[in-house]
């Protein structure tokens, strides 16, 4: 890399110019090339991590510049600040411009003729991009983008490695989804990194190496304990702590982490604190590294890890917001289950933490916040009887890597049953989203990983459960009351004004999660992608019709752009996820006008 800006690579030329004297580009109506639209292998961990970075690529930099196109069955993107020409195979295109990749990404050489770029280069390029378009440098990057490829690569390693499973019960099937992950968000740069740690710091914890262990038992003084709510689930996990404490749990990896500062140091030794060691039953890893499950509750622990954007810590606003939250929320989804029953949320009825004083009497934020332990609802609360339960994320991976993902749901059903399947999902998510914002002023945050889909015996839909009240958020005009009763500093964070809740949820719900499963089902159909993308704006419209059409709901059906959440740029400049910018995509959904005006940007060139 350059120790200053340079666009010395080869001289611009107009793009479309340039690819006019590529290959050449059959005329229309001629066969695209035979890739198989759905993954037939796992990719390698350098496919995958240029695949990815490619995706953001494409989203937030390239595509909304015009620096990209569609030709000869393959897309051609420029960094145009950089001065470079990619180009990588397509297996299937999309209408949101989310197209599938098949193969290595090649570079055009100033001399002419194309190599491949492996992804140290491509992380390069990036790099210098970015550094380019926006006068930010961050040092980071490389390092971050190298720890996911390691981890990716550890994890396809040890997966290889072991046996395949018997056949799961609905438990093992459950966490088997939540630990099936193995690449991650495909529009982030880094999903995979581990905070820079070698992988024997983290596999031991973590999902994609189907984690499960116990956990670490603190015995603390009951004055020095902070907790608000219904703490039972936590006081179950161990009976026999000596009289005058209560027990706090800990993830080991965290305790690992933040046994030697001396505040804690100093309150082991003057017995404040006592180390009961591990025990108790094992916990799961679930999807987000720090929750974890036992079948009867989730416990959300912090991790001083930063993964994808965020350094995964209970913030103190959270500890007590999440369970303040809860109380708010419970007119709210009382409603929402009696109108729509086939959803449900998992509820955040209490927290503990260590309340040790720091040199001026307020509690040491490092440990409020580094001990600090949600308690969820474990899914016998709302799961309907019958039902399977499993990770949204997991349904709708690129690969099959799990035993929840669409194509086994599916397990080989034609075209007529998967529209089917997707029109009953979409009646089961959407409606009470939508119904939380516009009626309740709740956003919701309906991403892939924070919705389960429950199936029947025959892997159809009959329920969605949200979780994770991190983000939920209220609208000051719908909750002004509750809000008063609460602290500034817990009040504040747990509100959006309606303009950034309407973005979030339509990312959340619509770019995130729809058009991910919506890609995974079209990967086994090619063919019915546009009848998938009519389903979702007939689940709109039906929503319309039945409870009203505010303006932002008008507008959409009317194909306004969609928000997507920038990760590359918000990564890039280290933001907080609150903070994260959006960029805007061309809506499949509009219905008044045609398909390749709406979609020019990504349009397939012909002469």
């Amino acid at each position: 890399m350059p120790s200053e800006p340079s666009l010395s690579l080869y001289v611009l030329e107009p793009l479309m110019s340039l690819i006019d004297s590529l290959d050449t580009v059959p005329p229309p109506g001629a066969p695209a090339p035979a890739v198989p639209a759905s993954p037939t292998e796992l990719p390698t961990a350098d496919t995958a991590v240029v695949h990815t970075l490619l995706n953001c690529l494409v989203r937030e930099v390239s595509g909304p510049e015009g620096q990209t196109t569609l030709a000869d069955g393959h897309l051609l993107l420029r960094l145009p600040r950089a001065g470079v020409l990619l180009k990588v195979a397509l297996r299937r295109t999309s209408m949101l411009g989310a197209h599938r990749f098949a193969g290595p990404v090649l570079e055009r050489r100033p001399g002419g003729g194309w190599s491949p770029v492996d992804w140290r280069l491509l992380s390069a390029y990036t790099q210098e991009e970015l550094w380019l378009r926006t006068g930010v440098r961050n040092e980071e990057f490389l390092d971050q983008v190298a720890s996911s490829h390691e981890a990716v690569s550890t994890v396809l390693a040890t997966r290889a490695a072991r046996p395949r499973p018997t056949p799961l019960g609905v438990f093992s099937r459950y966490v088997a989804s939540e630990q099936s992950l193995l690449f991650g968000h495909r529009f982030h740069p880094t999903p995979k990194a581990r905070g820079g740690g070698d992988a024997a710091s983290w596999t031991a914890y973590a999902p994609e190496a189907e984690a499960s262990f116990p956990l670490r038992h603190l015995a603390v003084r009951e004055q020095l304990i902070a907790e608000d709510g219904e703490t039972e689930a936590l006081d179950r996990l161990r009976p026999d702590v000596p009289d005058g404490y209560r027990l706090l749990p800990a993830h080991p990896w965290q305790y690992e982490m933040l046994r030697e500062l001396p505040e804690l140091r100093a309150a082991f030794d003057r017995g404040d604190i006592h180390d009961l060691g591990t025990g108790g039953g094992r916990f799961a890893a679930t999807s987000s590294l720090r929750t974890v499950y036992d079948g009867e509750s989730f416990l959300k622990f912090s991790l001083n890890i930063r993964i994808t954007n965020c350094l995964r810590k209970n913030a103190s606003y959270e500890l007590s917001g999440a369970v303040a939250l809860t109380r708010v929320l419970d007119p709210v989804l009382a409603d929402l289950a009696t109108r729509f029953p086939g959803s449900g949320m998992l509820r955040e009825p209490a927290f503990r933490s260590l309340s040790l004083p720091g040199p001026d009497g307020t509690p040491d934020r490092a440990l409020l916040e580094g001990f600090g332990v949600i308690v969820r609802e474990g899914l016998s609360r709302r799961l309907m009887p019958g039902t399977t339960p499993l990770l949204a994320a997991a349904v709708a991976d690129e690969y099959p890597t799990g035993p929840g993902h669409i194509s086994r749901l599916l397990d080989g059903a034609g075209p007529r049953t998967a529209l089917r399947w997707w029109a009953a999902y979409l009646d089961l998510l959407v409606p009470p989203v939508l119904a939380a914002y516009f009626d309740h002023g709740v956003v919701m945050e309906p991403h892939l990983q924070n919705v389960l889909v429950c199936v029947d015996d025959d892997g159809m839909p009959a329920q969605v459960l949200f979780r994770d009240l991190e983000g939920t958020k209220l609208l000051p005009e719908h909750h002004a009351d509750a809000l008063a009763a609460l602290p500034f500093e817990v009040a504040g964070p747990m509100t959006y004004d309606a303009r950034r809740g309407w973005d979030r949820v339509l990312y959340c719900l619509l770019v995130n999660h729809i058009a991910e499963l919506l890609a995974a089902v079209a990967d086994l159909h090619p063919r019915i992608e546009p009848d998938l993308w009519n389903q979702v704006r007939a689940t709109l419209r039906s929503y319309a019709d039945r409870h009203g059409c505010p303006p932002r709901l008008a507008a959409l059906l009317a194909g306004v752009p969609l928000p997507a959440k920038a990760n590359l740029l918000t990564r890039w400049e280290r933001k907080a996820d609150r903070e994260a910018d959006y960029v805007r995509l061309p809506s499949p959904l509009a219905d008044d006008m045609p398909r390749d005006s709406v979609h020019s940007q990504n349009r397939p060139r012909t002469r």
